[in-house]
């Protein structure tokens, strides 16, 4: 396992892998409560949503590549909570996994990185929303010290039933 994790590179998100991340993303949609959309997107829908990640500032999107591969393991972003200006030293944080890329710390590696390149910016707060029951993402945010702060109950409708989420928070 450790030399999966060594061959694991994590570095901002480009344009040129707007394909690959918006198929791991429909996998999501069409597979899993995990998000709340319930239609896939073309990677033309989903480009306003990668710029809107640039390589500075607040708001990122790091990707985790498999060694020599290149091949896009996964993901995560730190866009904004909420868009009124008094939430700008907030952001709500994410990850998303190729479906074979679980258990093997890539989003361990995606959150160091993505804390590490928000550190000298201007933010207090991250928040995560973890659809319910998922509890690899639980243990994933807990490891990065946030706490669960609240419970919205059956809040999204998805797959003919309702989905609870558990929000968490962390001091940056």
């Amino acid at each position: 396992m450790s030399s999966e994790r060594t061959e694991v590179q994590v570095r901002p998100g480009v344009e040129s892998d707007l394909d690959a991340l918006t198929d791991i993303y429909n996998h999501y949609v069409r597979e899993t409560p995990i998000t709340f959309d319930t239609a896939t997107f073309t990677p033309v829908e989903r480009r306003p949503w990668l710029l809107s990640h640039p390589e500075d500032g607040p708001h990122r999107l790091m990707v985790a590549t498999a060694g020599d591969s290149q091949r896009i393991l996964g993901y995560a972003t730190s866009s904004a909570f909420r868009p009124k200006p008094a939430y700008e030293t907030s952001v709500e944080v994410t990850i998303y996994l190729a479906p074979d890329a679980g258990g093997r710390g890539v989003g361990t590696l995606l959150y160091k990185a993505l804390f590490a390149a928000l550190a000298d910016e201007d933010l207090h707060r991250a928040y995560a929303g973890i659809a319910q029951p998922n509890e690899a993402s639980v243990r994933l945010h807990e490891r990065f010290g946030f706490r669960h702060v609240g419970t919205y109950r059956e809040v999204g409708r998805k797959f003919g039933r309702y989905w609870d989420v558990a929000w968490y928070e962390k001091e940056l």
